[in-house]
């Protein structure tokens, strides 16, 4: 899902950028004799390098940021230099955002809350009519400005700038995003059918990591942490 929500933020950030939806009136791609607008992705995992693919091919001028140098080699690397990679930190950040026309929050940490990256000063001093597509809004998101929101009215507007926070990103393409998780879990699902869950969970890793609740009691570290509850690693 992550990968869908990637490159739909990139869609759902140009149509915010239109003038009739709050936006600066700009074309992503610019056109001839006009500058390509600039998108920030904050995130280099799997949500923002996708972004990165869609507002790179689009033709806008991009920069992504990330606290991991490898990972960011390896974006510049499959982008073959078509992007401008940033470590991310405070500094940069701030510097990055108030030049863009539009910022992609993709910092995802799994089962744990999204650390809050933009403050809302920063937010004050970007552009006006400028966007933010924050893909972490289902874990708390990366802005201090971020709430919920819903496909039936998907934005806001504080202090000028457009806000797209729509929980579940993915639901927006239903079909695309059926077919891309049952691909991703259907080999999960058979294995629980066959075997049960005691017995897959033991024999598969992957299934056990992805485990949150069992026999009442929370099994995933990054959950408990986030909620201040007890953890318990499971046993079967």
């Amino acid at each position: 899902m992550s990968e869908v929500a990637g490159r739909l933020s990139i869609q759902v950030g140009a149509q915010c950028l239109e003038a009739k939806n709050g936006g600066r009136g700009i074309l992503l791609s610019g056109v001839s004799g006009v500058a390509p607008a600039k998108v920030v992705i904050i995130g280099a995992g799997i949500a923002g390098t996708n972004a990165c693919h869609v507002a790179a091919g689009i033709g806008a001028h991009v920069s992504i940021l990330d606290i991991n140098p490898t990972r960011l080699a390896y974006v510049r690397d499959i982008m073959k230099g078509s992007v401008t990679t940033i470590m991310s930190n405070h500094a940069n950040i701030e510097e990055e955002i108030l030049r863009a026309d539009l910022v992609i929050g993709s910092v995802l940490i799994p089962g744990a809350k999204a650390p809050k990256l933009v403050t809302r000063d920063m937010v004050r001093r970007m552009k006006q009519g400028s966007v933010i597509v924050d893909i972490a809004v289902d874990q708390g998101g990366s802005f201090e400005t971020t709430r919920p929101t819903t496909h039936d009215n998907p934005t806001y507007i504080i202090n000028g700038v457009v806000h797209y926070c729509v929980a579940n990103m993915p639901g927006a393409v239903p079909r695309t995003s059926t077919y891309a998780l049952t691909n991703s879990t259907l080999s999960y699902a058979l294995a629980i059918a066959d075997q049960g869950v005691e017995v897959s969970m033991t024999q598969n890793k992957a299934l056990k990591k992805g485990l949150n609740i069992y026999k009442g009691k929370v099994t995933l570290r990054a959950v408990a942490e986030s909620f201040g509850m007890d953890y318990e690693e499971a046993q079967f």
